[in-house]
């Protein structure tokens, strides 16, 4: 196999049971980046997938050399899926977008344009939304604004992972250390001139997401505790009034025994307080506990993922992903 050589546009797509996709995807693909340039490269990244998507990707790169994949040795995650993407890549300019159909293709070439006026990263930004139920919607509309809100950096909203990115933002991501990886945030934390192409975003064609209501939970702390400490500061003020409360109580309870030589009676809310402040340490803990798991999954720094096989001609010098 000879070595890859520098291409103008990298298309990184991350798949997970997307055996029903992949052949109309490629197809959109090549026609989409195609009328670009001909120097192009695809990298889809196999997330362990349970159906025959490793056939077809498998296939495809005998068909067409400008086809690679790259086949973990187990489920690591959407997130770690595109970084083994940008880890390989080696475009002027990088694509990341989903295999599921929902994100047209067809858009590239918008995104290009921009890229070419001299923006660094032109990410996709969502008018519509098609084939999402009402839960999904309001709760990541919810998501994203409280993300903005209790960050320093100015992520878009209503934008997924869908964008390009020119090389020296590539370039920066690869010596990102973070085990828990949020793209879209580390991308809007580099900053350069950043743009947006809006578009609306298609129902699923076939399948269904893999991005289970656990995932979305697990991913959105990511998010927060990656680019925000105001849920510390919160812990701390929290601690502050219930200690100030506290001692009111105490006192007040001091008062009436010695002073109003009467004895403060109820059960019931003493019980009810309790509660209450055991549910808030117990918060309280979980939350700081959110933040030391990813100070130890930093130390410990265990390789990002493991590649099982792929037909990259470079992979062997980099088989595990960089901790």
């Amino acid at each position: 196999m000879e070595e890859r050589k520098q291409v103008d546009i990298s298309v990184i797509i991350p798949i997970y049971n997307e055996e029903g996709s992949i052949p109309e995807l490629y197809r959109r693909l090549c026609e989409s980046v195609g009328g670009i340039s001909k120097n192009y490269e695809f990298i889809f990244i196999n997330d362990h997938s349970k159906d025959n998507s490793l056939y077809l990707l498998i296939e495809l790169s005998k068909a067409d050399n400008r086809v690679f994949y790259i086949n973990f040795s187990r489920n690591f995650g959407h997130q770690i899926a595109v970084t083994a993407g940008l880890d390989f890549c080696s475009g002027d300019a990088v694509v990341i977008i989903d295999a599921d159909l929902q994100d047209p293709p067809e858009l590239i070439p918008e995104l290009y344009k921009k890229y070419k006026e001299g923006y660094e990263v032109v990410y996709a930004k969502r008018i519509k939304r098609e084939g999402e139920g009402f839960f999904k919607k309001i709760t990541a509309k919810i998501f994203y604004r409280l993300l903005k809100r209790i960050t320093m950096i100015n992520i878009p909203l209503d934008t997924g992972d869908y964008r390009l990115l020119d090389k020296k933002i590539v370039d920066y991501l690869r010596i990102m250390p973070e085990q828990n990886k949020f793209l879209r945030g580390q991308i809007a934390w580099l900053g350069f001139n950043q743009m947006f192409v809006e578009y609306s975003r298609d129902g699923r064609k076939h399948g269904k997401t893999g991005y289970t209501l656990n995932k979305m939970i697990r991913f959105a702390l990511d998010g927060i505790t990656s680019f925000s400490d105001k849920p510390l500061n919160m812990v701390t003020q929290a601690g502050i009034c219930i200690s100030f409360l506290s001692f009111l109580a105490i006192f007040y309870t001091l008062y009436g025994h010695f002073i109003l030589k009467e004895t403060i009676s109820g059960w019931a809310s003493l019980i009810i307080s309790t509660m209450f402040f055991g549910g808030i340490q117990l918060i309280s803990i979980g939350i700081i506990g959110l933040y030391i798991s990813r100070i130890n999954k930093n130390v410990i720094n265990r390789p990002l993922y493991i590649i099982n096989n792929s037909n990259l001609v470079n992979v062997d010098k980099n088989i595990h992903g960089k901790g």
